[in-house]
């Protein structure tokens, strides 16, 4: 077998998809099952490392991305029936943020209620900055969705049962 540099076993590793990765820690922890604690505690630390404020960034950019060449693609005639343009920009607007909700609803089941409590708080000030700051002539279409979806984040994110203090915190945030 040829020699190579650990430099170049590291390139070939990092060029795997995300498919082939899972097969290969799957086969390395079958062959040792002592490395599970340690890949376990990797694994927490990896998907800990959320900041609130770059989901928030996050959210506002997705949100402020929304524009009428969106709502005209989805409001109007179909071909099954007519489709309102408020009816269109709600779906638009959840559409958005559906990948966000769903991080945190997976960090809950996971039993990380920091991560959970960290995309919750990112997703509700990412609202509230679109509310305030948005250029986007969607937003005209939305004038009450971002207040409206704060409430809705915040009930699906208690579902998790976060404790007394993190529901204390996330609610001084949406004042």
């Amino acid at each position: 077998m040829i020699q190579l540099k650990r430099s170049e076993m590291m390139h070939f590793i990092q060029s795997l998809n995300t498919n082939e990765a899972s097969q290969v820690l799957c086969r390395l922890l079958d062959e040792d099952p002592l490395l599970t604690k340690k890949i376990y505690e990797m694994a927490v630390k990896v998907a800990s490392n959320v900041d609130a404020d770059t989901i928030m960034n996050h959210v506002f950019r997705k949100l402020d991305m929304l524009d009428m060449d969106d709502l005209n693609g989805r409001a109007g005639r179909t071909r099954y029936g007519y489709v309102e343009p408020d009816e269109a920009a709600w779906e638009l607007f959840e559409e958005a943020l559906d990948p966000f909700i769903d991080e945190m609803r997976k960090n809950q089941r996971r039993a990380l209620p920091a991560t959970a409590k960290a995309y919750c708080i990112g997703v509700i000030n990412g609202l509230l900055l679109y509310r305030e700051k948005s250029r986007s002539d969607l937003r005209d279409w939305l004038e009450d969705a971002p207040g409206d979806y704060i409430d809705t984040v915040f009930e699906e994110w208690k579902k998790g049962n976060p404790d007394d203090s993190d529901i204390a915190d996330v609610q001084n945030i949406m004042r």
